[in-house]
């Protein structure tokens, strides 16, 4: 029988180590280390992201309990009070740079979107996560509640999370989109509350194409229609003008058959055709789907530690375990969902055994049945 590391040694390795402990040395505060790591602090949290640990002393035991299997991850027995005190000192930067190292590798191995362009498609929103102000009182967001807020420019190639931002409840995501630096030729599809005319005259003169809803109140100067056949559900395609903006936008309505609700998408992509941009809207609910597997999935909205850089750290964590495992996904070419794999995951992550034969179970072999006669 051919000998196997265990499945999360396997999993590790697709983050190399002299790369992580690079990266630790340049995001390291305050003495040296004697025994403990910051290879064993990533590997304690991620242990616990994917078995679903619930709390320091559960992820410390678990992993003492598999002591012998875990020497070879390269990590040694530590306390609780020791990974609590690293998760709050040590900085959180470090797993951004380790979150955008993975990202790195997993756009070599992603597939392309949907959509016939070959323009990047980004799909922009923000979360909120909530926190108690009693136990966080860093992260005032109301008079009597906390919370803090992530930021994601979903890539459409792969749904990976390309641009993200950790901000304070009250940072607005307009703010974190103006910073953005998208390339010249994407397409940036959001929802109405990123609604800010000069940004959209700003994008347009940087050469960025964007699809949004337009809202209700919006005072508009109607220009010429488009020409053309209209598809089904497109009751109007036309050029309009936005508060003394001089260049012309386009709106495009839909109305919905199943609901008879009509939609108004605005755009500056005018050489798309009027059904590709109400598609392209409606591929906005992949960054919807991406923020509910993460909170039901991921350890992301209770936190084993209370101060902000403890807090970081888990989400960063979290992160760089989503991108490993659709850099599992891709590189695989399996048909399992993203919770298929993580159960899989969970059920074996110390066991030995083939980690791709695990994600690819056997095809089935079908076997001639010959029928004896009775008599």
């Amino acid at each position: 029988m051919a000998h196997h590391n265990t499945i999360l040694r396997q999993i590790a390795a697709f983050l190399p180590r002299h790369e992580f402990d690079s990266l630790a040395k340049d995001h390291h505060r305050g003495q040296k280390f004697r025994s403990f790591s910051r290879w064993t602090q990533f590997m304690a949290m991620f242990t616990g992201q994917l078995s679903g640990r619930q709390s320091l002393r559960d992820i410390v035991m678990n992993l003492g309990a598999q002591a012998r299997k875990a020497y070879h991850l390269g990590i040694r027995a530590c306390s609780r009070a020791t990974l609590a005190r690293v998760n709050e000192n040590q900085p959180a930067s470090l797993y951004e740079a380790v979150f955008f190292k993975l990202l790195e590798r997993c756009r070599q191995f992603a597939p392309g979107h949907r959509f016939k362009f070959k323009n990047r498609l980004y799909l922009l929103d923000a979360t909120t996560i909530d926190l108690c102000l009693a136990v966080f009182p860093w992260a005032k967001f109301r008079k009597t509640k906390g919370a803090i807020k992530l930021h994601v420019g979903l890539d459409a190639d792969g749904y990976l999370p390309s641009f993200i931002a950790l901000t304070d409840g009250k940072g607005h995501e307009s703010q974190w989109a103006k910073a953005l630096n998208l390339p010249r030729g994407s397409i940036a599809v959001f929802d109405r509350g990123f609604n800010d005319y000069q940004w959209y005259q700003a994008l347009t003169k940087a050469g960025v194409f964007f699809v949004t809803r337009l809202k209700s109140n919006a005072v508009l100067e109607s220009g010429p229609r488009r020409p053309g056949l209209k598809a089904g559900g497109i009751t109007d395609d036309r050029e309009v003008f936005l508060n003394n903006i001089p260049e012309p936008f386009r709106l495009v309505c839909f109305l919905n058959p199943d609901t008879g609700k009509e939609f108004r998408f605005l755009t500056n992509a005018h050489h798309l055709d009027a059904k590709t941009i109400t598609e392209l809207y409606r591929e906005r609910w992949q960054i919807e789907l991406f923020f509910k597997w993460i909170k039901q999935n991921l350890k992301v909205k209770t936190f084993l530690g209370t101060t902000k850089n403890a807090v970081l750290t888990q989400l960063w964590i979290a992160l760089c375990v989503y991108l490993l495992l659709a850099f599992l996904k891709f590189k695989a070419k399996i048909d399992l969902s993203m919770q298929q794999m993580l159960r899989l995951l969970q059920l074996n992550l110390f066991e030995r055994r083939d980690l791709m034969a695990l994600l690819k179970p056997p095809e089935r072999q079908f076997v001639e049945c010959r029928q004896f006669p009775l008599f």
